[in-house]
């Protein structure tokens, strides 16, 4: 059973539809669940943690689901369970934001996240649209993915992280920007897999099939 985490922020029904798309077509005996229910995301196999909007008020409203914190500790630190972080769901895995000032994350990835700023003044903030991957590090949810694979962002923030070797893979815009961590059984992507297409798609079933 895979669990994506509904606490009102995130387009679900697009994530949702994305991961049954690609279980179905490699041929997954795979439930997909979206729920705001914590004793469903406590025994999930695979848990799902979307997100869209500030930081701190997707932590907020993470938090306003009474038991969900410890329901995906349980999952993810306990069970190590395979985790998959998108756009904020990504960044609630860092130490801390500094949006709209400081809010603590999961502490799960060590870094904190910060403003996208670009060297060229001219380029627009958000960063909205399609950015060419940079693959950084080996890893198994990497396959059949490579440089100049085209995903679709919407941010004004990033991970910085302080362990480069938790860096997956980054875009350019006017400076690199983390586009993809992970460690253990955990990965996130600031991109938005359910909006990448081909690359998209190929990343959900890679983590479908996943056994870190």
């Amino acid at each position: 059973m895979i669990t994506i985490i509904d606490y009102g922020s995130g387009n679900l029904r697009s994530a949702a539809k994305a991961f049954e798309r690609s279980a179905s077509e490699a041929n997954l005996n795979t439930q997909i669940v979206v729920t705001d229910d914590p004793s469903v995301v406590a025994k999930a196999d695979r848990v799902v943690l979307p997100g869209v909007g500030a930081f701190k008020d997707c932590r907020e409203g993470l938090l306003a689901l009474d038991g969900m914190h410890d329901a995906l500790e349980e999952a993810v630190i306990k069970r190590a369970v395979p985790f998959f972080g998108i756009c904020v769901g990504m960044q609630l895995m860092s130490t801390r934001s500094l949006e709209y000032g400081e809010t603590a994350g999961f502490d799960w990835i060590a870094g904190e996240v910060s403003p996208v700023k670009p060297s060229d003044e001219t380029l627009k903030i958000p960063h909205m649209g399609w950015n060419e991957l940079k693959i950084e590090g080996d890893h198994e949810l990497l396959k059949g993915l490579k440089n100049g694979d085209h995903v679709y962002f919407v941010h004004s923030y990033q991970v910085a992280l302080k362990n480069s070797e938790q860096l997956l893979a980054s875009v350019d815009y006017a400076g690199s920007i983390t586009a993809m961590v992970g460690r253990d059984n955990m990965i996130g992507t600031q991109f938005h897999p359910e909006k990448s297409q081909e690359a998209g798609l190929r990343l959900i079933t890679n983590f479908l099939q996943w056994k870190p």
